[in-house]
């Protein structure tokens, strides 16, 4: 499948020529999207001047820090116009390890979506605290619990999707800017009726760079996913027919 990775990136000068080194070599038939909201550390210039910009390296600049929402489907939007067969999200920071893009994609095989796991058997979490793995391990248990999506890693940022699937996905209006999008792209997928699989992987703390994650952004993915459920509630037909929600359409 013809495959592109999108990178979204605020401030990421100091590893965005690690990560993509690292795709390019393991990955010889994938290319990258750095989607970069004009980032001050000039993040968009370090790409621009990587050998391969151009050819296996693209950039989309934006104007202006809009969240990773916004990011992310301004990224799906090109690829899926590029006409990827196959579109992959993942973080700048290295902590999603590229050596798993083999095993995510041959995942799309015989799934619509595949996620990149810390919590199904093989994968982990390296160089994090454990309050920080606390709250990670509370926070998937509640997305899981209100929702009721048997997906053990519901807030993972690397994920692969299959062309048909991520049209689907991406056709309902997304509402999340920040970290909670992730949530909503598998819940949507979850509620189509797509075939979503977990692939092992060892998540890695990031070890340049500064975290991106508060407790505004954790406090809102809480508020929109009890929103999403109480909206299911109130209207069932929402996401169509128990027959369309089963139907896979990628």
């Amino acid at each position: 499948m013809r495959t592109v990775v999108v990178v979204p990136t605020y401030n990421e000068a100091d590893g965005i020529v690690a990560l993509l080194d690292r795709v390019l070599r393991l990955a010889a038939d994938v290319d990258v999207l750095v989607v970069d909201d004009s980032s001050p550390d000039g993040t968009a210039a370090v790409v621009g001047a990587h050998p391969d910009h151009g050819g296996r390296v693209q950039l989309l600049v934006r104007p202006g820090r809009q969240g990773l929402g916004p990011a992310y489907r301004a990224g799906f939007a090109w690829a899926l116009d590029a006409g990827y067969d196959a579109v992959v999200q993942m973080d700048a920071d290295l902590s999603h390890p590229p050596e798993r893009l083999p095993a995510l994609l041959a995942a799309l095989e015989h799934a619509d979506v595949a996620i990149g796991s810390r919590y199904v058997r093989g994968g982990g979490v390296r160089d994090w605290p454990l309050t920080r793995r606390a709250i990670s391990r509370a926070g998937n248990l509640f997305v899981r619990m209100v929702l009721g999506t048997t997906v053990n890693d519901t807030t993972s940022g690397f994920k692969a999707f299959r062309r048909g699937a991520l049209l689907r996905v991406m056709s309902a209006r997304s509402e999340s800017n920040g970290y909670c999008f992730q949530i909503e792209t598998l819940w949507r997928a979850d509620r189509i009726g797509l075939h979503v699989t977990e692939v092992p992987i060892t998540f890695t703390d990031r070890t340049l760079g500064e975290s991106k994650m508060s407790a505004t952004i954790v406090g809102e993915a809480m508020l929109r996913v009890l929103t999403w459920r109480w909206r299911e509630l109130l209207e069932p037909t929402v996401f169509g027919t128990p027959e369309d929600r089963h139907r896979v359409g990628a």
